[in-house]
């Protein structure tokens, strides 16, 4: 005999950490969680994990992770300008059409999507967390993944805006002040610390059109695709930049979610994949879905499902 299937009474938040390229296993997270009948009330991104609540929110998650199982590194490349106005190296032209294609149109409003969404972002002036519960949701996209470096600050408000990494990388605080009774955090960073200088590239012995493309890039500016030498080589200035955002965003984390513990914390294995290579979306992907595998029961468990 066999009952039924008892359901979570209360709200659930989802809070989707930074990470760069590593944030597309949050639709693996995702995906994972819905065939475990686990649909969250409350999504809280920061960073890239904006983008992603941001698409699932509107109903565009399938059609988004089908245009990154394709996506190859010269269309990566594409999306990034070699220019020296240190502004950022971002396309901008090129970002916006990828979200109004595969996140939402312009004029969808935060108010108007079906589940309660939040965005963090972070005042270059005085340090402080913005948060974006209302207005446009692309608005908040490109607030809360303005990584310095990358993307040139958001002006909103009177306020110049910069990725909410540096601030609450994984923000389950704003999913608990948005009333949710249990949050499962997705942080990205967590065993990231120390392994970017040891990552190796990839061995490609048959160059093609698209991977001597990349290796020009490589060697024009050393911003798009890490490559890093041997282990007496002095670390370029990207990669020092990489592994600095990545010590800072573990350090945060780590100290956040000290003082506010999510009831569920899934830490993909990510440590493989570079910053920028989010032509490894399978990878990523895959990985978070195993996450949620790995830790099935003790979800159900605290969900009380």
């Amino acid at each position: 005999m066999t009952g039924k299937k008892k359901q979570f009474n209360g709200r659930i938040g989802l809070a989707l950490g930074s990470g760069s390229a590593r944030g597309w296993s949050h639709l693996g997270v995702i995906k994972a969680l819905q065939k475990l009948g686990i649909e969250p009330d409350i999504i809280a991104g920061c960073s890239i994990g904006t983008l992603v609540g941001a698409a699932y929110c509107a109903g565009n998650l399938n059609k988004l992770e089908q245009w990154l199982l394709k996506l190859s590194k010269l269309e990566v490349a594409r999306f990034f300008e070699l220019n020296w106005s240190f502004n950022g190296f971002v396309d901008a032209d090129h970002l916006q059409s990828f979200l109004n294609q595969y996140v939402c149109d312009n004029e969808v409003c935060i108010e108007d999507l079906d589940k309660t969404f939040a965005a963090v972002s972070t005042d270059l002036e005085k340090g402080r967390e913005v948060w974006f519960t209302s207005g446009s949701v692309l608005q908040a996209v490109w607030a809360s993944m303005s990584l310095p470096g990358l993307f040139p600050p958001i002006q909103y408000d009177g306020r110049w805006l910069i990725d909410g990494g540096l601030v609450n990388p994984v923000p389950v605080s704003v999913c608990r002040a948005l009333g949710a009774d249990v949050v499962i955090a997705v942080n990205l960073n967590g065993d990231i610390v120390g392994k970017h200088l040891a990552h190796k590239p990839e061995v490609e012995p048959n160059f093609g059109i698209a991977d001597r493309f990349i290796k020009n890039i490589r060697e024009y500016s050393a911003t798009i695709f890490p490559a890093i030498g041997s282990e007496d080589k002095t670390p370029g200035l990207f990669d020092a930049i990489v592994s600095s955002i990545n010590i800072m965003q573990d350090r945060i984390t780590r100290s956040r979610m000290a003082g506010d513990p999510p009831d569920i914390l899934l830490a993909p294995k990510l440590a493989k994949i570079g910053l920028l290579e989010f032509h490894r979306a399978g990878e990523a992907i895959a990985e978070g879905e195993k996450c949620v595998e790995r830790l099935a029961s003790e979800i159900q468990y605290a969900l009380d499902i």
